[in-house]
């Protein structure tokens, strides 16, 4: 008997290396972190591998991680010296890194392996809390620099077929993503931005809500809560990939670093409570 289908994920995955700095930050990610422990709970299954399209990796060309055992990259800076020694030894999947690529090459998009890239922390934070025993592979796949919103919903449609084969997608970013503006400078753009994500992926239809999205700038505070779409753009590939189902907020909180609102969703069918 199959498996049910995967639900797939934009998770907003906090600032640096924050798990491993609970004695800084205070409590400030308990929730954050609470949301991604509740991720195999809401999946009812362990999945076969993890496909992560990170806000930190972009290439001209959708490039597919194929290390068999992917290094660390401490994409970060200003942080314990501790936090650039920390493992995530989850081992990739060259096979699935093959599939993927073939997927997308069938769609007519060029898309290549690269077999040296390692894990950047928009996958080593969140999947830590997710699966912090590192036993499920684990693959990243790029944005194309492009920051299109077409062509990221038409590469998650074109990544749909993996839900059927276990294989989980997480788009991996932050629902408001301005470093200038964090803090209480930022709740009334966070604010403004978060609702209207509300109203576009959860209360919309399905086909409104990939509409809304292509034309997401025009959002309120867009652009001060994106100044550069990089942490936004893997949402376009979590919902190209579940396009016709529903979606639901799974993380909120309004007063993140003194005032930042921030969400996560998920879309398809999961256990998430109500």
């Amino acid at each position: 008997m199959a498996s049910p289908r995967l639900p797939t994920y934009f998770i907003s995955h906090g600032g640096g290396p924050w798990p491993w700095m609970t004695a800084q930050m205070n409590g400030a990610y308990d929730q954050l972190e609470a949301s991604l422990k509740a991720v195999p709970g809401q999946l009812g299954q362990t999945p076969k591998a993890v496909l992560v399209i990170s806000g930190h990796w972009e290439e001209p060309e959708f490039t597919v991680m194929a290390a068999p055992q992917p290094p660390m990259i401490y994409d970060y800076s200003g942080f314990p010296q501790h936090t650039y020694a920390i493992t995530y030894p989850a081992p990739g999947s060259p096979a699935l890194a093959e599939r993927v690529q073939t997927l997308i090459k069938a769609a007519g998009l060029p898309a290549r392996l690269d077999a040296q890239r390692g894990f950047d922390h928009g996958t080593f934070v969140p999947l830590f809390s997710i699966y912090p025993e590192a036993q499920v592979p684990v693959l990243q796949l790029s944005m194309k620099s492009s920051y299109d919103p077409a062509e990221h919903l038409a590469l998650g449609r074109i990544l749909a077929p993996l839900r059927d084969e276990g294989v989980l997608i997480i788009g991996s970013g932050l629902s408001y993503h301005n470093l200038r503006a964090f803090g209480p400078g930022g709740q009334a753009a966070s604010k403004a931005f978060d609702q209207w994500l509300q109203s576009a992926l959860v209360d919309s239809s399905p086909a409104e809500r990939s509409r809304r999205l292509l034309d997401w700038a025009s959002a309120p505070a867009a652009r001060t809560a994106h100044p550069r779409e990089d942490h936004l753009v893997p949402l376009m590939v979590a919902v190209g990939a579940a396009e016709g189902e529903s979606a639901q907020c799974v993380y909120h909180e309004d007063n993140l670093f003194g005032g930042i609102t921030v969400s996560s969703f998920m879309f398809g069918e999961g256990h998430a409570p109500s």
